[in-house]
C-alpha cells in the first residue's frame, strides 16, 4: 500500500503495483513470507507477502517486528562515534588502552577503535568455537546445525566469547586489507561503550541511538523471545534441516549488540534517514563511517565496508550506504540513497534454504534471483535489466 504524505502520482501507484508483485515473486520462489517498507521523496509503500506462520497460515505484514541481525552494528558503530566526538573514545587508540585483559600483549597495541569498526583487525569470530556443529565453517558441508538446538536457551558470558575470538588464528595482520568480517570485534565495541561510559552497551545505546532516534519499535533484547507482532524464523542451514524450524524464540547473547536488535522496517528507515541527516552523529563523524575498504564477508564475498556501514554503487541510481544482517532463520536488508531520497528495508523469515551439491557447495536456488531483484527494483524504482 503507499501513504503518501502528499497527493500520489500515476507514477507513485505503479511503482506500489511493481514492488508488490516483486514481493510476491519472492514467495512464489520459496520465501514463506517477506515485507518491506519503501520510501521515495514524500512516498512511502509498505507491503508484505506470504506468511509469518506456516502452521497457522498468519500472513506476513509490513508492520512486523523482526531479528535484523548485523543491521545492529550500523546502531553500535553511531554509539561509538558519539564518545569519540565526546573525546572519551579515539579511533586510532589501541583497544589494548582500554581493554588490556580483554586483548594482551602485542595485539592489544595494535589493533585500534578504528580496525575493530571496520573489520580489519585480523580477529577470527568466535562462532565456530562457541557453536562447535559450526567448527569446520567456511567449508559448509563440514558442518551441521545441531549447535543451533543445542545453545538455543544458552546464556553466554561476551567476554569469553571474546576469548574465543582472540585465542582462535587471526584471519589477517591488523590494519590489513582486505578486512574480513568478524563479529568478536564488535562485541569487543561493546565492552568498550561500557567501560568508558559507566553504564552497559545495551543501556547507552538504548538511550543514545534508539530512544535519540525517536524508534518506538526497536529493542535490544533482554530476553528468548520477540515482543509483539513478529514472524516465525525458519532456518534451513542448506538443506541440513528439512523442514525448516522456527528459531525465533532464542537467547541472542551469543552475538549481543553486536546483532540481537529487534526493528520494524519503519524504524529502520527512520534510523538510517536520521544518520544520513547527521542527526544521530555529527557530519564528521558520518564522513568516518562512510570511508569504505574491501572487506571479506560472511558468504565470502568482498564488500565496500566503512565503519558500521556498507556502501553498495547502482549504476546510473547512485550510491546507496545501510547494512544487511541475518539471524537463525531471519534476514533483512536496510540501504539508503546517499541523497536521502529513496530508502528500502526488507525483512525475511527463511535462511539459508539453498541445498548443497556433490562438492559441498550451495546450489542455486530460485530464491537467489528473486531476492536481487526486489532490492534492485527497491532501490532503482525499475525492474532490474534482463541479460541478453
Amino acid at each position: 500500500m503507499i501513504e503518501p504524505r502528499s497527493g500520489p502520482g500515476a507514477g507513485a501507484a505503479s511503482t506500489g503495483v511493481a514492488l508488490q508483485a516483486a514481493l510476491d515473486d519472492v514467495h512464489r520462489a520459496g520465501m514463506p513470507g517477506v515485507f518491506a517498507e519503501v520510501r521515495d521523496g514524500d512516498q512511502v509503500w509498505r507491503g508484505a507477502a506470504g506468511v509469518a506462520d506456516l502452521d497457522t497460515g498468519r500472513p506476513a505484514g509490513p508492520e512486523l517486528r523482526h531479528r535484523v541481525g548485523s543491521i545492529t552494528k550500523t546502531f553500535t558503530a553511531a554509539a561509538v562515534l558519539q564518545q569519540v566526538e565526546q573525546g572519551q573514545i579515539g579511533l586510532d587508540t589501541p583497544i589494548g588502552h582500554y581493554l588490556p585483559r580483554l586483548v594482551p600483549g602485542s595485539r592489544g597495541e595494535a589493533i585500534t577503535v578504528r580496525m575493530l569498526l571496520g573489520h580489519t583487525s585480523g580477529l577470527r569470530d568466535y562462532l565456530p568455537s562457541a557453536y562447535p556443529s559450526l567448527r569446520g565453517f567456511p567449508t559448509i558441508g563440514e558442518t551441521t546445525p545441531a549447535s543451533l538446538d543445542e545453545h538455543r536457551f544458552t546464556r553466554f558470558d561476551p567476554v569469553e566469547l571474546i576469548g574465543m575470538g582472540v585465542a582462535a588464528p587471526p584471519v589477517g595482520a591488523p590494519g590489513g586489507a582486505p578486512g574480513v568480517y568478524s563479529n568478536t570485534n564488535y562485541l569487543l565495541l561493546c565492552q568498550l561503550l561500557g567501560h568508558v561510559t559507566g553504564s552497559s552497551a545495551e543501556r547507552y545505546i538504548t538511550e543514545q541511538v534508539i530512544e535519540r532516534a525517536g524508534l518506538r519499535d526497536t529493542v535490544l533484547p533482554t530476553g528468548s523471545e520477540i515482543d509483539g507482532p513478529h514472524s516465525k524464523l525458519y532456518e534451513s542451514w542448506f538443506g541440513m534441516i528439512d523442514p525448516p524450524r522456527d528459531y525465533s524464540v532464542f537467547d541472542m547473547s551469543w552475538v549481543g549488540p553486536a546483532a540481537s536488535l529487534i526493528s520494524t522496517m519503519a524504524d529502520l528507515n527512520r534510523f538510517f534517514g536520521l544518520l544520513l541527516a547527521g542527526e544521530i552523529v555529527a557530519p564528521s563523524s558520518l564522513a568516518r563511517m562512510q570511508h569504505t575498504g574491501p572487506v571479506i564477508s560472511f558468504e565470502g564475498t568482498t564488500i565496500q565496508y566503512g565503519l558500521g556501514l556498507h556502501r553498495v554503487e547502482l549504476p546510473g541510481h547512485g550510491t546507496f550506504w545501510g547494512h544487511d544482517g541475518s539471524v537463525w532463520g531471519g534476514g533483512a536488508i536496510s540501504l539508503h540513497r546517499a541523497d536521502g531520497g529513496r530508502q528500502l528495508s526488507i525483512g525475511i523469515n527463511l535462511m539459508r534454504p539453498n541445498g548443497l551439491d556433490e562438492h559441498g557447495r550451495p546450489r542455486h536456488h530460485p530464491l537467489d534471483d528473486a531476492l536481487p531483484a526486489l532490492y534492485h527494483l527497491a532501490m532503482a524504482g525499475v525492474p532490474a535489466p534482463t541479460a541478453a
